[in-house]
C-alpha cells in the first residue's frame, strides 16, 4: 500500500514537474552530482524515507538516514541541494532521474518479493519436518 502510494506521489510529481515548466534554467553548479549518481541517490533517499516507520536493530523509528547517504556517495547535503535544485529547473533531466529511480525501485521491490517468497517456502518446509518428527516420535512410543 506504502509503495503504491509513493508511486502515485511521483506520478504525480512528475505530471507537476512536466506541465509547470518555467522559463528558469539555473546555472550549472561547480560540484554538480552526475545524473546517474543523483539517481542511486535519490532512490536510497526514497528508501530511507520508506524505512521511517519500520524498527531498525535497536528498535527505534524514524532514524535519519540521509547523513549515511551522503556519506556513501562522499558529498554533502549542500551539493545534493545545488543539484538537486539545478536538475528540477531542468524539467527533461529531472524527469529522465524519476523515471529511473521508479524503474530501479520496481526491481528492487520485486528482487525483495522473491526473497520473501523463498523465506515463506523455507518456513514452510521447517514447519513440516518438525511435524513429522513429532508424528515419527510418537509412532516409536507406541
Amino acid at each position: 500500500m506504502k509503495t503504491l502510494l509513493k508511486f502515485i506521489i511521483l506520478i504525480l510529481t512528475c505530471s507537476l514537474l512536466t506541465f509547470c515548466t518555467s522559463n528558469t534554467i539555473y546555472k550549472k553548479p561547480d560540484n554538480l552530482i552526475a545524473k546517474d549518481q543523483m539517481v542511486s541517490i535519490v532512490t536510497d533517499m526514497l528508501m530511507a524515507t520508506g524505512g521511517n516507520n519500520i524498527k531498525n536493530l535497536n528498535l527505534e523509528r524514524k532514524v535519519n538516514y540521509f547523513p549515511l547517504i551522503f556519506e556513501k556517495y562522499k558529498i554533502d547535503s549542500t551539493a545534493f541541494n545545488a543539484s538537486n535544485v539545478y536538475y528540477t529547473s531542468r524539467i527533461d533531466d529531472y524527469s529522465d532521474i524519476l523515471k529511473e529511480v521508479s524503474e530501479r525501485l520496481e526491481q528492487k521491490k520485486e528482487i525483495f518479493k522473491s526473497e520473501l517468497k523463498v523465506r515463506d517456502s523455507l518456513k514452510r518446509i521447517e514447519r513440516k519436518a518438525k511435524t513429522i518428527s513429532k508424528d515419527s516420535i510418537i509412532k516409536d512410543f507406541k
